[in-house]
């Protein structure tokens, strides 16, 4: 990719971050997740595993990330069984990238796309209550 597209697409995304609301970003995650995760099955197929190692990283960091931010406000045991799935899933990558197994990659993919597909079938008012009720949470714990 040239210098200038690679300039318009990171300026894209970053536009797209900045006007994103909380639910929108995990959506971009989850998506980004899917994507490093192709590219990485692409770069083992055609044996560039620096690329591989690179994409199955930032999938990797990806998953760790939407780890990180789970709220545990939200149900402790729903929280509890996606950080033990994003766990397990970041292991997983580990996995794919010492073995060079594309059938890894897939595994979590689809794991992934589960996840995607219940987070992006959540109505749109619900979306907004968990917003606010976590930004109230947030204002009063002073973060």
């Amino acid at each position: 990719m040239n210098a200038k597209l690679k300039g318009y697409t990171k300026g894209s995304l970053e536009t797209r971050v900045a006007g994103a609301s909380p639910y929108q970003l995990v959506q971009m995650l989850m998506a980004g997740v899917l994507e490093n995760l192709n590219y990485a099955k692409g770069a083992i197929q055609r044996k560039d595993y620096e690329k591989k190692s690179l994409y199955l990283s930032k999938a990797q960091a990806i998953v760790d990330s939407l780890r990180y931010s789970l709220d545990d406000s939200a149900g402790a045991d729903a929280t509890e069984n996606l950080q033990d799935l994003y766990m397990y899933m970041s292991t997983r990558i580990a996995d794919a990238s010492i073995q060079m197994d594309i059938d890894v990659i897939d595994e979590v993919a689809r794991l992934m796309i589960d996840i995607k597909s219940a987070w992006d079938q959540i109505p749109v008012e619900q979306r907004e209550v968990a917003m606010k009720d976590n930004s109230q949470v947030q204002q009063a714990s002073g973060a």
